[in-house]
């Protein structure tokens, strides 16, 4: 049998926008039964998931470095809403930088914000369809936030993503461009994405292969993503991913990795 997962992409309102990049709702419209691959993810997310036996958790999953692979399904979850959190959203949001969060999953209400504590109480008992609803009236004002971290912040983001139409840049190419130290730009993604600008580039770029895998050859790929031929783009795959590009995509998938984030 095969996994079958629905995802509905919900609407966010513009006031919410500052905090929250997407909200996506993910259901299983039949028996998942075979392993879920979790990719590596730079962003930090607030989940709230409905499992098999009725209990709602309300989390907050920080970034992850490598893939995890989850094939346990006795405490199998039913659906789940995803929000996932714009870079330097974490700190004023939770009370916490990012990098304290990478690579773990924790408790909404456990984080030290009244915001945080505030969003376990709502979003624990909305359906997945109501989550957005009145969302905004639960954050912070957006000028509670450092605007010009969040712009340094946000162009060396866009700087380092990988787009269809050009490479990414290097990291010491933007530090210069943004007229800051190169440690300096290490403490700003320490603070607002919890990973170095190196990992968060690689994993952007890892993920964009699996985006896009499917539609593209190999070595095109490679060369649209920055690698420098696509030998190095298969060894970096397989380093984040735990597989090979090819054995990934023939669903040869590792089972052993502990799964470190609820879908």
């Amino acid at each position: 049998m095969t996994d079958v997962l629905a995802e509905q992409p919900l609407t966010v309102h513009d006031r919410a926008r500052p905090w929250i990049s997407g909200v996506t709702a993910v259901r299983a419209t039949g028996p998942v039964e075979n392993a879920l691959a979790h990719p590596p993810d730079t962003a930090t997310q607030v989940v709230v998931r409905l499992r098999g036996d009725g209990r709602r958790d309300t989390l907050v999953v920080g970034p992850r470095t490598l893939a995890t692979y989850h094939a346990d399904t006795r405490k199998r979850v039913v659906s789940c809403v995803r929000l996932r959190l714009e870079p330097g959203a974490a700190r004023p949001l939770l009370g916490v930088p990012a990098v304290d969060l990478v690579g773990r999953v924790t408790p909404l209400g456990a984080l030290p914000s009244d915001t945080a504590r505030a969003l376990a109480r709502e979003l624990a008992y909305r359906d997945p369809g109501e989550v957005t609803s009145g969302l905004a009236d639960l954050l912070p004002s957006p000028t509670d936030r450092s605007r010009d971290r969040d712009r340094l912040l946000r162009a060396a983001v866009a700087a380092l993503s990988t787009r269809r139409d050009r490479v990414p840049a290097a990291v010491r190419d933007v530090a210069r461009e943004l007229a800051v130290s190169e440690r300096q730009l290490r403490n700003l993604f320490a603070e607002g994405i919890g990973l170095s600008p190196k990992h968060f580039a690689r994993i952007d770029r890892v993920r964009h292969v699996l985006d896009h895998a499917l539609t593209t050859p190999w070595a095109e790929l490679a060369a649209v993503t920055g690698y420098y031929d696509q030998s190095h783009m298969t060894a970096d795959f397989r380093t984040l991913m735990g597989v090979p590009p090819r054995a990934f995509f023939s669903g040869r998938l590792p089972r052993t990795t502990p799964c470190q984030a609820p879908s």
